[in-house]
């Protein structure tokens, strides 16, 4: 069996040859995920619900077909993407062809988390492969059977020779962070993606980091109480609230936040009944450890439970959570809940809720409900964070025409459609020149002279330049 570093070499070769830079053999291995993903369908949902206990609804939703849609929109759209871009010249470059052309940067390494192990480890893996790269794909093992089963589908459908699975936990990551790999794409915890650019930082690699962090819920001005709780409720509690894009917790008025829990009550028994740990519709938590740290950050609030509170270690569920009176230092607001537990702390004016909220690391989402749209507008232009949704949750991180990423400790770089492509592209200059007017070009040679140097200035400047030329 290969070790690492021989997988990564074999790589490197295969990627030299040239292999997968025609887009005829991308699309063969788009068209292949594809295929994978639709043959194997009921696989693929039971793997996730032994894992997560997912809902085939959520799963198909969150995990199959948002993968399929993103390789539709691929393989719609690839082949534009790697067409040259072409810019504008001065007069100096009159004759030139000048472009950017984009060109794959090499062996890439994805680092799949466990919370949506299927969609979060192949959309990186479309947009690497719609780039013409090769790859080593790392599943997360905290999700261990759509683990087992990515590892061994994803060689009976993709070209064993350009992409190769490892499997394994810390010890085999931390190895494989030591190799030297063209792009690194993590997605997961702030902890480990400390250790991933440090890791990154020995060989100059370029990372991409995917994160999270408190995405807030700011409701305020007018607003329909009931939508707003519905829609709460669903992206909240979505896949157990183990997103990292769920809302972390609310900002509301006290007279708001008194409006909206009767109505997240009604909600919530609406969605999953009187006892949720029976319904088919609410997903476990991974593993006993991160359930653990769940009922540690509730027993460390010093917030009121209103709803919920109820939990269940052997079958790792735990009840969808709602706690009031919970203040800016409470134990819920010192890290990232990951969870089924919902903090509303109140302010009194759109100055403050904006305040509150700049006070904290910039988040993965920001999500604003409100009938004003001055309100709307007014968060929007205050705040800083990776996304923005007016009135929902989750929903702007499925369409592939927007950027998915964050901005400072929520990560760095997007991806989805064509952000994706770039990221793993590299965007090169090219100037394409001949051996024309020469009697301008001497104007740039010694020995130097003060005409030569004003004509010389008039033909680069930004007011010769001309996009027809």
């Amino acid at each position: 069996m290969e070790n690492q570093n021989q997988v990564l070499q074999r790589l490197r070769s295969v990627f030299r040859s040239g292999i997968t830079i025609p887009a005829q053999f991308r699309l063969s291995q788009l068209n292949q995920l594809m295929a994978m993903i639709q043959e194997n369908e009921e696989l693929i949902l039971k793997a996730l619900h032994q894992d997560l206990a997912k809902p085939k609804f959520e799963a198909i939703m969150s995990e199959v077909d948002i993968v399929v849609n993103e390789l539709h929109f691929a393989i719609a759209n690839f082949t534009s993407w790697m067409q040259p871009e072409y810019v504008s010249k001065n007069l100096a470059t009159k004759l030139d062809d000048c472009f950017v052309r984009r060109e794959p940067l090499g062996v890439v390494l994805i680092i799949g988390p466990w919370n949506y192990p299927l969609h979060l480890l192949l959309l990186p893996l479309v947009s690497a492969i719609a780039a013409g790269n090769c790859a080593v794909i790392k599943p997360s093992e905290v999700s261990a059977h759509t683990d087992r089963l990515m590892a061994e589908l994803i060689p009976k459908y993709l070209s064993q020779e350009c992409y190769t699975v490892v499997r394994g936990g810390a010890e085999e990551t931390t190895s494989l962070l030591q190799l030297r790999f063209d792009h690194i794409f993590y997605t997961g915890s702030q902890a480990v993606a400390r250790i991933v650019m440090r890791a990154a930082s020995e060989h100059l690699t370029p990372v991409t980091l995917e994160l999270g962090g408190k995405c807030p819920c700011f409701i305020y001005g007018r607003v329909d109480i009931a939508a707003a709780a519905r829609r709460l409720v669903w992206s909240k509690y979505f896949n157990a609230g183990q997103s990292c894009v769920a809302p972390d917790y609310v900002l509301c008025s006290a007279a708001t936040r008194d409006a909206l829990l009767p109505a997240l009550r009604q909600t919530l028994e609406q969605f999953y009944g009187k006892e949720p740990q029976k319904s088919p519709d609410m997903s476990r938590i991974v593993s006993p450890r991160h359930w653990t740290r769940l009922m540690e950050l509730l027993k460390k609030s010093s917030g009121k439970v209103v709803v919920g509170g109820e939990s269940d270690q052997q079958d790792k569920y735990f009840a969808p959570t709602v706690l009031v009176d919970v203040g800016e230092d409470d134990a819920l607001m010192a890290e990232e809940i990951f969870g089924p537990i919902l903090p509303i702390l109140t302010v009194e004016s759109l100055e403050e809720g904006i305040d509150l909220m700049n006070r904290q690391e910039k988040p993965l989402a920001l999500y604003v409900f409100s009938d004003e749209a001055s309100v709307v507008n007014t968060v929007l232009e205050r705040t800083s964070s990776g996304g923005f949704c007016s009135n929902d949750g989750i929903i702007h991180m499925c369409l592939p025409t927007l950027p998915f990423g964050g901005v400072g400790t929520s990560g760095f770089g997007s991806y989805h459609g064509r952000w994706g492509f770039e990221t793993f592209s590299h965007r090169r200059a090219v100037m394409l020149r001949g051996w024309a007017l020469e009697r301008l070009n001497g104007l740039r040679y010694p020995p130097y002279q003060e005409n030569k140097l004003s004509w010389l200035r008039w033909t680069t400047s930004a007011k010769s330049s001309c996009s027809l030329m």
